[in-house]
């Protein structure tokens, strides 16, 4: 339930009395309609040739093309997104060198409970919005998705949708400011692929299959053109846009939701994002934000770095821990609530969380009466029962941990000799310009391994420390 104070806040918001809007100061000749914006999309699609071809659509997404990150603001505020009086976009430059990382900032000090964003509901793509909009003739490319792809592969659809419209779509300016070029699992090359450890291989290599099956689903989509459907660059840049800035709605929707799409990731957020029952969008601060400091939420969790570059591109260097990377093909309901997977940590000081060890140990026990004495001991809260099978079987257990890092290990090395073979590790020489534009993202992929390896050997020196002390 909202309180009276959280009230008054979105009032305020959605009325502009207390909330300083920036003034526009770029002229935006073109302004369709949001309000006609679903404009009977069915009759729309039936009437367009399918002999569009991409020049005609002003929005180029080749990989080096600039984005328009300056008229986005004007059209967030003739849309009706409310922007909040320290609400500033700025640019970073990403490991690659080439292409800038634009992203949220507060330009003044801010206390918590301030108003950053308000997003009105007819702005935002969603996901069960799409679907309704665009017809049925959309429902058959389900058939061959899994369920959980089937609302974010509306908004490829409308993405790509909008992307054919070009200038004459409302969200053209949004569109023009985003990204082309991207480091994640979607956008990697098969040598990027061979350059990263099995775990985080594995889990690129899915996001570069869930592109190609959305690839394969658009075979069923008829208003779209050949041209679209058939280019890797168009449909690569869709699969992006909605993969790296979808946000999950309460009640299992996704949805895209322009400017508040340039907030950062951050472990620890300082903003908080809420909707209302009309679905508008509030952002607002959570803690004190100095001048200058960006605003950022939570993509995901931040101990898994090697997930978040799969799926976004960038690496989380922030969190002080990192899952352990220990696999198990059929996890059992009890290796969930021993902690696999999301709480068998590697600490950054070379650390083992208690959740390894225990998982390890339930695995090693072959005996189904000894699983469950263990199993029973940890939900009942018997460490004396614990700690007496974690000591009759530790050289068991710790041997299957001290393969497994050296097994992380040798893999990591195995990266970096295919690296050092091709020439194009991190380190390679600024003036062989040539190598770093043939694969740009490997910075990004050493310096993922080069963090991953750092820990590892900092556990790799406790577990020897273990040997000499037990």
């Amino acid at each position: 339930m909202m309180t009276s104070h959280r009230l008054a806040l979105i009032s305020s918001l959605l009325t502009g009395s207390s909330f300083a809007f920036h003034l526009p100061t770029t002229t935006i000749h073109r302004q369709p309609s949001l309000t006609n914006n679903n404009h009977n999309h069915h009759h729309h699609h039936q009437q367009r040739a399918q002999s569009v071809t991409l020049h005609q659509y002003p929005i180029s997404i080749t990989e080096n093309a600039p984005r328009d990150t300056i008229t986005i603001t004007d059209w967030a505020i003739n849309y009706g997104i409310g922007l909040g009086d320290t609400f500033q976009l700025t640019a970073a430059q990403q490991d690659d060198a080439i292409h800038d990382d634009v992203y949220t900032i507060t330009s003044q000090p801010i206390a918590p409970s301030t108003p950053i964003l308000s997003i009105p509901s007819n702005v935002i793509l969603t996901g069960s919005m799409a679907r309704q909009e665009l017809g049925s003739q959309t429902f058959g490319a389900e058939d061959s998705l899994l369920l959980s792809d089937h609302q974010p592969f509306y908004l490829f659809l409308k993405v790509l949708t909008e992307y054919e419209l070009g200038d004459q779509s409302p969200w053209y300016y949004w569109l023009n400011s985003l990204p082309r070029y991207y480091s994640n699992g979607a956008s990697m090359t098969d040598f990027c692929f061979g350059c990263l450890p099995p775990y985080a291989a594995g889990l690129a290599l899915a996001e570069k299959k869930r592109y190609k099956q959305y690839v394969e689903a658009l075979s069923n989509i008829s208003f779209l053109s050949e041209e679209s459907k058939q280019s890797e660059e168009v449909t690569k840049w869709a699969f992006n846009v909605v993969f790296t800035r979808y946000m999950e709605l309460p009640g299992g929707d996704v949805a895209l939701v322009p400017m508040a799409d340039y907030l950062n990731h951050g472990a620890e957020p300082n903003v908080d994002i809420s909707y209302d029952e009309e679905g508008n969008c509030y952002v607002y601060s959570m803690t004190e934000v100095g001048a200058g400091e960006p605003l950022v939420f939570s993509y995901g969790d931040s101990t898994n770095p090697s997930n978040l570059l799969a799926r976004y591109g960038f690496l989380d260097e922030s969190s002080s821990a990192t899952f352990c990377k220990y696999v198990i093909e059929n996890p059992t309901f009890e290796m969930f609530n021993l902690g696999y997977p999301n709480s068998m940590y590697f600490y950054n000081d070379g650390g083992i969380s208690n959740e390894v060890w225990d998982v390890l140990l339930y695995e090693l026990l072959k005996s189904p009466e000894e699983q469950q004495a263990f199993y029973h001991a940890h939900m009942s809260g018997d460490g004396a029962t614990k700690q007496n099978y974690h000591d009759e079987y530790f050289p068991q257990t710790f041997a299957v941990l001290q393969n497994h890092v050296d097994y992380l290990v040798h893999e990591l090395d195995e990266a970096y000799i295919r690296m050092e073979d091709q020439s194009f590790i991190s380190s390679v020489d600024e003036e062989d310009d040539d190598n770093s534009n043939s694969h740009p993202r490997l910075p990004l992929i050493s310096r993922h391994n080069n963090t991953v390896r750092g820990i590892l050997e900092l556990v790799k020196r406790y577990l020897d420390g273990m040997t000499t002390s037990y």
